[in-house]
C-alpha cells in the first residue's frame, strides 16, 4: 500500500491509507469487511443493500450504498483509495453461480465493472502531476478459472482454458489488471479461491455454495443429494480465513501485485464425506438421525467443471504472506451449522437443492 501506511497505521486519522471494499454485503465482504475494521485505517463499504459496520472498530468506517452499474457510481467508490478490494460478481440466485453464454449483465458486473475501474484508474494516473505509488487492486477470482487442467493437484502455474461463461469473464478481468499493473497504472493482485463457505449471521445478502446449501436442506430434513458418485475432490476454506488471506495479500501487495494467487486449505476432500460429515454436525446439532445422502442424476445446468477434482497447492501464496489456515474443516462445519440453525432466512423451501 502507498509509502507503507498500511502496515504501520498513520497517527493522524486524516493520513490513514483509504481501503474501498466493493461488495461488502456478501459472505467474504461482511467477513473482510470485520478483519479490516481491526486495523487503522480508513475503511469505505460499498454493496446494494446496508452493510452493518463492526462494533469497536479501530478503523474509521464509511457506509455507502450504491448500484455501481449506475453511471458514475463506481467512480465515486474507489475516488483517492489507496486500495480497492473487488468482490462484485453476477450470480443468478442464492444457489446457482453458472451463467448463461448470453447474459449480457453478468458480463457488464463480472468484466465491464472492472474494465470501468481498470479505466479510471489508467485515467488517474495518466493525470497525476506527482506520481505516486500505484494504487492496490485485490480481485476475487476463483480456482475453476484454469479450466480442466491436467494436473488434478493445481498451483497457479498451469496454462488457462475456462470452460463456462463466469470462469472466461473471471479471467478476462484478471488479464485487465494484470496488463494494467504492467503499464504501472495500479498493482493488481488476484486470488483466486476455492469451495469457500461459512455464515454472516448479519449479512444482509444469502450466502451461497454447496456447503451451506447441504446444511440448510440437512436442517430441513432432506437428504443430501450428489450429482456423482462422491469421488470428486475439492478444497474447502472457511470465509473467516479468506478473509485473512485478503488482509495478508494487502500486507504484502508489493510482492504480490501483477499475479495470480491460489487459495486452499492444503486438503483436497471426498464430496460424499464432506457430505456425511454434514450430516452429521446437522444431527448432533438437532438431535435427529443423520439425513442419507445419495447420488442422483445431474441436472440440464451441470457443468463439466463438477466432475472435475481440484487439490490446491497454495505454497506460494503462503511463503509470500506467512498465511495459513486456522479453522479445520470439523470446526468450520460445526460453526455455519450452528449459526444457519438459528437463521431462518437460510433454510431452503422442500426439493430445493444446489450443485455439488
Amino acid at each position: 500500500m502507498r509509502n507503507g501506511a498500511w502496515a504501520a497505521g498513520a497517527a493522524d486519522p486524516r493520513r490513514r491509507p483509504l481501503v474501498t471494499v466493493l461488495g461488502a454485503s456478501g459472505l467474504i465482504g461482511c467477513a473482510l469487511t470485520r478483519e479490516l475494521a481491526r486495523r487503522p485505517i480508513r475503511l469505505r463499504v460499498v454493496s446494494r443493500r446496508p452493510t452493518p459496520a463492526p462494533a469497536s472498530a479501530e478503523a474509521d468506517i464509511e457506509v455507502r450504498t450504491a448500484d455501481l452499474t449506475e453511471a458514475g457510481a463506481l467512480a465515486d467508490a474507489v475516488a483517492d483509495a489507496d486500495a480497492v478490494v473487488h468482490l462484485v460478481a453476477h450470480m443468478t440466485d442464492a444457489t446457482r453461480w453458472r451463467l448463461d453464454a448470453d447474459d449480457t449483465f453478468a458480463e457488464r458486473v463480472n468484466l465491464g465493472l472492472v474494465r470501468e475501474l481498470v479505466e479510471l484508474l489508467r485515467r488517474d494516473a495518466a493525470a497525476a502531476v506527482a506520481p505516486g505509488p500505484a494504487p492496490v487492486v485485490l480481485f476475487a477470482g476463483t480456482v475453476s478459472q484454469v479450466g480442466l487442467s491436467a494436473r488434478e493437484r493445481i498451483d497457479g502455474s498451469e496454462s488457462d482454458a475456462p470452460t463456462g461463461a463466469y470462469d472466461r469473464q473471471k479471467l478476462a478481468a484478471e488479464h485487465l489488471l494484470k496488463r494494467a499493473t504492467a503499464e504501472g497504472a495500479l498493482c493488481g493482485i488476484s486470488l483466486r479461491m476455492p469451495t469457500v463457505f461459512g455464515h454472516e449471521p448479519h449479512a444482509p445478502a444469502l450466502d451461497r455454495g454447496v456447503v451451506s446449501t447441504m446444511i440448510r436442506r440437512a436442517l430441513a430434513g432432506e437428504p443430501l443429494t450428489l450429482w456423482h458418485d462422491g469421488s470428486v475432490l475439492r478444497d474447502l476454506l472457511h470465509v473467516d480465513d479468506v478473509a485473512r488471506a485478503f488482509v495478508a495479500a494487502l500486507d504484502h501487495a508489493g510482492s504480490l501485485g501483477g499475479g495470480h494467487w491460489l487459495l486452499g486449505s492444503g486438503r483436497a476432500e471426498r464430496l460424499d464425506e464432506v457430505f456425511a460429515k454434514i450430516a452429521g454436525a446437522v444431527s448432533a446439532r438437532t438431535g435427529r438421525p443423520p439425513v442419507p445422502v445419495h447420488s442422483v442424476a445431474a441436472p440440464a445446468q451441470a457443468e463439466v467443471t463438477d466432475f472435475h477434482s481440484y487439490e490446491i497447492d497454495s505454497s506460494a501464496f503462503r511463503a509470500v504472506t506467512g498465511w495459513r489456515p486456522r479453522v479445520p474443516l470439523d470446526e468450520a462445519l460445526g460453526r455455519t451449522v450452528s449459526t444457519l440453525a438459528l437463521d431462518g432466512r437460510h433454510r431452503l423451501p422442500s426439493g430445493k437443492g444446489g450443485p455439488s
